[in-house]
């Protein structure tokens, strides 16, 4: 995502990453990888509970989960994983959002 983020902010979305560590290592590490988008710490699982992300310890802990709201609040696609590496690709997110604008 990172190297097509101008293929997503041309399209006015925001992208919003749920990270399930404290603070300080979500922070720490998008500085570390120059992230080019918001990173959210949820060490509790809080906002994924919200959202209902699984969390598996069997498949490493939480599973991905995606979404795309609109600026109304609307939910306008969803995905839960299935593994770490169950991911659409961005040519699908992208689609999604041509759809919606």
């Amino acid at each position: 995502m990172k190297k097509e983020i101008k293929e997503f902010t041309g399209r006015k979305a925001r992208i919003v990453v749920v990270a399930p560590h404290e603070k300080a290592e979500v922070s720490a590490y998008w500085e570390k990888e120059d992230l080019p988008f918001i990173g959210i710490p949820d060490p509790d699982g809080r906002l994924g509970k919200l959202y209902g992300q699984e969390c598996n310890l069997m498949k490493l802990g939480r599973m991905p989960a995606l979404f795309i709201i609109d600026t109304k609040g609307v939910v306008l696609f969803s995905q839960y994983a299935r593994s770490m590496a169950d991911i659409p690709e961005n040519k699908e997110l992208l689609e999604i959002l041509d759809r919606s604008i």
